[in-house]
Formats: structure tokens, C-alpha cells, sequence
């Protein structure tokens, strides 16, 4: 409910060596599968296999549906399970020939948390998008702009952030289902979800783009997230970004270019950039790109570089640390 960067959570029902199949069998068929899946439980096995003897994931896979179909079905006493219910879906993974054996209590992954239905080209997943404004150490306590915010994800991070909104709560878990989780838990957990949301705070957030559907998009987004009122959206190009405060922070994924002439364009919106940076001296800049050579056209080296991937490519976040504001005088007139 509250994880903001986690791709899922799964719970461990076992760990042990199986370098063949019949170990495999005998290592599933000893865990307690009855005790989290009931008689009538759908139970879709995924499976992956790195570095080990039994290399045939569908063998693997249906060798471990036996078994835990076996292990269920023996304390119902039944030889096959109608798996008309609620999902439990498991997951093997063999790593160097020996299996962890798990469930998945998440469901669709947590970066759908349930206010994206519609989105540009490539946007970047909810859970990077949090994950990138994080480490910008961004505490909504000074202004915030993404001045490349395609359908918005960056600034609707930051102010479910700001806001202390629990970025799942909108949308459901296959664990709430789950007999062996009470659902007076869950019912709490979202209780305290909705009561912790800060409603009414002045939070500075700004997003802009070039495309006027990415930020048509983005307005939908926000109200979907119960957000539309912490930020401001303007189609605008980046070179025009004129906040008129200081101390604030800059989180943005701009395009990164694959053709020649996108390459260009790209480039050139670097150079504008750093032209911008320039001009906003207390301003701390956070540029999540997979462009190698950004620093080159953004003029400035970084004060840190952090590797990181969007799926499969890696890309880079391009930090500059700005000055901290400085801190309000203490009346020091005496007490009367």
C-alpha cells in the first residue's frame, strides 16, 4: 500500500537445492501450501531459471504445479483441485540449482497504482518516476518543477509524496483476497492510508511539456490521483521556464533520441537546459537520461551520477546540488 519504488511483494514459502527434478518435486511437496492456498485456490505458476541443471522453464513449471496440486489436494483428500477461485500466483526461481519458491501478494505490479490510464510514447514507469524524485532529496518544502513532464508522472510522484498519500491506495492487491491475511488488516491499513493524506497543504509543483495532449494527459492524471490542486501544468518549451522563486528542484526526463534527427533536437534542448541552469544559480538540477554524453551538451559536469535502469536500458541521473536556502533570522528581541 505505501511502497512507492518496490516492483512487487511476494512472500517466501521455501528455499532449497534442486538439482534435479525429482528434488524439485520432493522440495515443493514438503512446503505447506495449504496452510495460504484453499481447496478451490487458481494458482498460475511462472518460473525462471538462471545458472542451473534444469533448464526447461515449462518442465519446471508444470513439475512444480504438480506438486503443490498434490500437496493441497492431500489434505482434501482429492487427486484434482477445481481452481475456480481466488488467484495465488506462484513463481519459481532457480538460481545456480537451488529454488525459492514464492507467491506474489501484489497482483498487476505496484508502479500501476491506478491513476495512469492513458499515457504518451515511452513513459517512465510510476515506480521510477518516485525512485528518481527521491533520490533528488526533495522534501516538499521548496518549489518543484519537471520541465519535460510528458503525461506527468514526475510531478504527480512528488506530490503524492509531499502529501503523504499512499501511492496504492486507489487500487486493489491480489492479497486482499488472500484468506490467511485477516481483512480487518487491510481494511485498517486503508483507513489510516486515507487519514494520513495532508489535504490543504501550498505545495509549489510545476509540470510542463511541448506536446499539448501530454499535458492534456496530465491534468486527467492528477485528478485521477486527487492531486489536480497541488500542481500547475503549462504547454510550454524549456527554454521558457521562468519560475521567479529560488532554491527550488528540477526532476526531469527528457527525451534521450534514437534517429539522427531526433539525436539533434535532443541536443539542442541539453544546451537549452544548461543555458537554464545558468540563469537559476540556486536551483538544484536532477536530469534522468540515456544520453552518455548529456554532461557535453549540458555544459556542467554533475555533482553525482547514479547508474540506473528504465527496464532494460541503462541510463543515467545527472545530479547538480544547488545551495540550501538560507535559514531565517532568530528574533533575538527580549522577552518584555
Amino acid at each position: 500500500l505505501w511502497l512507492r519504488v518496490a516492483d512487487r511483494v511476494q512472500l517466501v514459502v521455501g528455499e532449497f537445492p534442486a538439482p534435479t527434478f525429482d528434488a524439485l518435486y520432493d522440495g515443493v511437496r514438503a512446503l505447506p501450501w495449504a496452510d495460504f492456498i484453499p481447496f478451490d485456490g487458481n494458482i498460475p505458476v511462472d518460473g525462471k531459471t538462471v545458472k542451473s541443471k534444469l533448464t526447461s522453464l515449462p518442465a519446471v513449471q508444470g513439475m512444480v504445479k504438480k506438486a503443490i496440486v498434490d500437496t493441497i489436494g492431500a489434505r482434501h483428500k482429492r487427486s484434482v483441485l477445481p481452481e475456480s477461485g481466488e488467484r495465488y500466483r506462484v513463481q519459481v526461481a532457480l538460481l545456480n540449482d537451488r529454488a525459492t519458491l514464492t507467491i506474489d501478494l501484489s497482483g498487476d505490479g505496484l508502479h500501476r497504482r491506478g491513476y495512469r490510464d492513458l499515457s504518451v510514447a515511452a513513459p517512465i514507469k510510476e515506480t521510477l518516476g518516485a525512485g528518481i524524485m527521491t533520490l533528488s532529496r526533495w522534501r516538499g518544502d521548496r518549489p518543484f518543477a519537471d520541465i519535460c513532464c510528458g503525461s506527468g508522472t514526475i510531478p504527480i510522484e512528488a506530490a503524492l509524496y509531499a502529501l503523504d498519500a499512499a501511492p496504492g491506495l486507489q487500487r486493489p492487491f491480489d492479497s486482499e483476497k488472500m484468506g490467511f491475511i485477516p481483512q480487518e488488516t487491510w481494511r485498517e491499513a486503508r483507513i489510516e492510508a486515507r487519514d494520513r493524506f495532508k489535504r490543504g497543504l501550498e505545495l509549489d509543483i510545476y509540470g510542463s511539456d511541448l506536446d499539448p495532449q501530454a499535458i492534456s494527459l496530465a491534468e486527467r492524471h492528477a485528478r485521477r490521483a486527487g492531486v489536480q490542486n497541488y500542481i500547475r501544468w503549462a504547454v510550454a518549451p524549456a527554454r521558457e521556464f521562468e519560475p521567479g522563486t529560488e532554491y527550488g528542484t528540477v526532476v526531469s526526463n527528457p527525451p534521450y533520441g534514437e534517429r539522427i534527427g531526433e539525436m539533434r533536437e535532443v541536443e539542442d534542448l541539453y544546451r537549452e537546459m544548461g543555458h537554464l541552469y545558468r540563469r537559476l544559480p540556486t536551483w538544484s538540477w536532477n536530469i534522468f537520461t540515456g544520453h552518455e554524453t548529456f554532461e557535453r551538451f549540458f555544459d556542467h559536469a554533475a555533482t553525482r551520477k547514479r547508474k540506473l535502469y528504465n527496464g532494460k536500458l541503462r541510463c543515467d541521473l545527472f545530479q547538480y546540488q544547488g545551495p540550501r536556502p538560507p535559514r531565517a533570522p532568530r528574533d533575538t528581541a527580549p522577552s518584555p
